[in-house]
């Protein structure tokens, strides 16, 4: 792989990390499925690129931090108040963003060429590293300040309430309310990198958030493969390696010429195999146990 080419995965990997650090939010933490993230995304990138377009990629960013944590209650405010299963509550949401990211963008994508970013805005200074330097420098106070919230006592409720809702209930603390903080962080940061995909890629699209939670479960399954799992901060590590690992699998892959179109399918078989490889570990282990255990009898 070419040093271009490797600086482009990495670059697209801490982008698409901090996607991985909202899933590992509610999957991890708070133990939702949450399916809004396929629509938070999109919802992200939709209203960036038209502030972007519009001359203001900064105001873009945070708008898209505040639209994914509204995305994030409402899927909370249907769990908990109207009773709706969490994968359920998170489909309805995803599909209702599909025509709120329309109407947002007003027509099916926002092109950014000839507009100014946030790397446009950095690339004087930086020249050709701008991406690969703002990125790291987002991601890196993101999980420094990720970690440092739940390890407050109101992100050791919210974790609480994900190890047991019920003993939680029983200490009258407002279950409700602490789901509904970690599903408003967690999409807010899925929005936030949607936001900083379309500024690196010059566009937003409908329908770029298909598949983004495979793209997600991949980059934390990769990553708690590698590390293992632990503490919360090295659950955001894993999340962000094993995000930039995945796109570095898929940028060798691609320049070993597999088509585009084969991409999810391709997704799909890393998950799978990411899952299988703790599994497949353990039943050697314990096939190595049986035959110490013979060899001793």
């Amino acid at each position: 792989m070419s040093l271009f080419a490797l600086q482009g995965a990495v670059e697209l990997g801490l982008a698409y990390s901090l996607l991985a650090i909202g899933l590992y939010i509610s999957y991890r933490i708070v133990n939702v499925a949450d399916l809004t993230v396929d629509g938070s995304f999109t919802l992200g990138a939709a209203a960036c690129a038209v502030l972007a377009a519009g001359g203001h990629p900064l105001l873009g960013l945070a708008a898209a931090l505040l639209c994914g944590a509204l995305a994030g209650m409402v899927t909370a405010f249907l769990q908990t108040k109207m009773g709706i299963p969490s994968i359920l509550a998170g489909i309805l949401v995803m599909i209702g963003l599909y025509s709120v990211n329309l109407r947002v963008m007003g027509k099916p994508n926002v092109p950014l060429i000839g507009s100014e970013t946030v790397f446009s805005l950095l690339s004087p200074v930086f020249a050709g590293g701008a991406k690969l330097i703002f990125t790291a420098a987002l991601v890196a106070a993101i999980g420094f300040s990720v970690t440092a919230f739940f390890k407050t006592a109101i992100g050791l409720t919210i974790r609480a309430t994900g190890d047991n809702e019920e003993m939680v209930r029983s200490s009258s603390i407002n279950s409700d309310f602490t789901k509904m903080l970690g599903l408003s962080a967690a999409n807010a940061l899925v929005a936030l990198s949607g936001a900083v995909i379309a500024e690196m890629q010059m566009f937003a699209d409908a329908n770029m958030g298909t598949g983004m939670v495979v793209i997600g479960l991949a980059s934390i399954i990769i990553g708690e493969t590698l590390l293992r799992r632990g503490g919360m901060a090295r659950g955001i590590l894993a999340a962000v390696a094993g995000s930039v690992l995945y796109r570095i699998i898929i940028a060798q892959v691609l320049e070993m010429g597999m088509p585009q179109s084969d991409l999810k399918l391709l997704s799909a078989l890393i998950v799978a195999l990411a899952i299988f490889l703790p599994t497949l570990s353990g039943r050697l282990r314990q096939q190595r146990r049986k035959r110490e255990e013979k060899s001793h009898a």
